[in-house]
């Protein structure tokens, strides 16, 4: 059966929402590990077919945690993922290009498979207060993380991708 990885980072919420909303979904098609990306391992990267990469951007990128996710694995599994399919969900108070640009160039040096646009929610927040307070998505944000979580399941289950 096949695999599918979610690795989030979450500070306020978001992230969080979103990646449990993809797994909810995914989980109907084939076997999901959700995992915190200060829980996750070049192992968890190693046993997967394919990838769910959920963070914030924060002042313009990927959260530092996300990043360290990124840095901790990024060597130790080069040249053994080639092929496998990924997606990403960003949480953003603005635009999230950036953070979006971020995680695809380093799942290009993986040379993982974009198998969809990124999706970025924007929470508009933009003071202090804002940005730092605990985010509770919609039903209608929560669904697009829902559709991506079904579509993944569903591509990696038929072997599309």
């Amino acid at each position: 059966m096949a695999r599918l990885l979610i690795v989030y980072h979450s500070r306020t919420g978001c992230s969080e929402q979103m990646a449990q909303a993809a797994e909810q979904a995914a989980r109907e098609e084939i076997e999901t590990v959700l995992k915190r990306a200060k829980d996750a391992g070049p192992e968890d990267l190693l046993a997967a077919d394919g990838y769910i990469f959920a963070a914030p951007e924060n002042l313009a990128a990927i959260s530092g945690e996300m990043k360290d996710f990124y840095d901790r694995c990024y060597y130790p599994v080069l040249g053994k993922l080639e092929g496998r399919a990924y997606a990403q969900m960003i949480c953003a108070g603005s635009d999230g290009e950036n953070a979006a640009r971020q995680t695809a160039r380093i799942a290009t040096g993986w040379r993982l498979k974009d198998v969809q646009p990124p999706l970025i929610i924007c929470t508009h927040a933009q003071t202090p207060e804002a940005i730092l307070a605990p985010k509770t998505l919609g039903e209608a944000e929560l669904e697009k993380c829902r559709e991506l979580g079904a579509a993944m399941g569903a591509g990696l289950a038929m072997g599309a991708f």
